[in-house]
């Protein structure tokens, strides 16, 4: 039988791997959890950002009154019952004509549960692009942008979509990551919560000591990482990390970035019951004190939390967080909290946590 220790390792391992977990139990959340349901109290949109052989972008001229004739990347609402992928593959096959594969889940945009998109870095893999003779309501057409034609775009939203794409074909920034397939009712997000002590003495040996906020509540007992939950429409994902960190340490004078996104988990085959989204974030907790030692993690009220330490020595291909064992050899305390939270984004799966402008796709 595995140990606690054992279990806790593995479950770091799926959740940094992107694999995911079920979800059992919550923290911070409000005195009655109410079930999401898609397109009442959520709302799903999925995009593809998908490229020929000569680098040109898959655009289709929407066909919307409000925006008729413009170009866009196909995109669309996610329909009941559907997974992220099906939505995907789907929008694209009536948009553009084509069939699709995606890659990687590239970005993740969100304006609390009531807006949430999810960009897909796709290939082409069947089908033939839409023509005018095959304009329905879905969109006019489909052609191929070189990004340099004049094009009247609907929104210039999509431009960072697009360089995110090619600049992840061109060097990758984090591995390939697709949605999974675990049951959730909520919005929610699994907090990889971290502190890294770093005092700026490169000659002490705590200068890479890392800890794991844990969570105690959970069904069978055995440590887990928290689980937010958002409780309002406008709850974003940042927002939510804030609120748990504020109800465990509420005297600190910590401040909490929440680096990007490990892994996205959802089912959505039963409506109302299963069309919730558990997003596994990593989040930094970091001291916002001028000139204040960097030793030692916050103390924590209750029982509820705990801070778990991560020690021993770790490659970069680990599980085990690897900023911990890079060295830092930066004297001022300003670039030295910059270089640790840049080292976790470029280290990390991360799918950066992006605020638009509630539009309709």
């Amino acid at each position: 039988m595995n140990s606690t220790a054992e279990i806790l390792e593995d479950n770091l391992e799926k959740i940094l791997k992107g694999e995911g977990l079920e979800v059992r139990e919550f923290d911070s959340v409000p005195e009655q959890v109410k079930p999401v349901t898609l397109r009442k109290s959520v709302c799903y949109i999925v995009g593809a950002v998908i490229f020929n052989s000569k680098d040109e972008v898959l655009m289709v001229q929407e066909a919307k009154r409000e925006c008729y004739g413009r170009w866009y990347l196909p995109a669309g609402r996610m329909e009941e019952r559907e997974s992220i992928l099906e939505a995907l593959q789907r929008e694209v096959k009536e948009e553009a004509g084509i069939d699709c594969q995606p890659i990687t889940l590239l970005l993740v945009q969100e304006q609390g549960p009531k807006w949430v998109r999810f960009v897909f870095l796709a290939e082409e893999t069947g089908g033939s692009l839409k023509t005018t003779a095959e304009a329905d309501s879905e969109s006019l057409q489909a052609q191929w942008w070189d990004r340099e034609s004049p094009l009247p775009l609907r929104g210039r939203d999509i431009l960072p979509l697009i360089d995110a794409g090619i600049k992840y074909r061109r060097n990758p920034w984090f591995p390939m990551l697709q949605p999974v397939d675990f049951p959730c009712q909520v919005i929610c997000q699994r907090l990889f919560l971290t502190f890294i002590s770093c005092n700026g003495n490169t000659d002490t040996s705590d200068e890479h000591r890392l800890w794991l906020l844990m969570s105690s509540n959970d069904a069978t007992s055995q440590p887990s990482l928290p689980i937010a939950l958002s409780v309002n429409a406008f709850d974003t994902i940042p927002r939510a990390a804030h609120r748990l960190v504020k109800e465990c340490v509420p005297s600190s004078s910590m401040q909490v970035h929440t680096c990007g996104i490990l892994g996205v988990q959802h089912n959505g085959r039963i409506p109302g019951k299963t069309d919730g989204v558990c997003f596994n974030t990593l989040v930094l907790l970091e001291n916002s004190e001028d000139g204040a030692e960097i030793s030692s993690p916050p103390p924590l009220e209750g029982d509820a939390y705990r801070w778990h330490e991560e020690s021993g020595e770790v490659e970069r291909e680990s599980h085990l967080i690897v900023v911990m064992l890079i060295p830092v050899f930066i004297d001022a305390r300003e670039n030295l909290r910059l270089h640790i939270i840049s080292i976790i984004r470029q280290v990390f799966y991360q799918l950066c946590c992006v605020f638009l402008q509630n539009e309709s796709i």
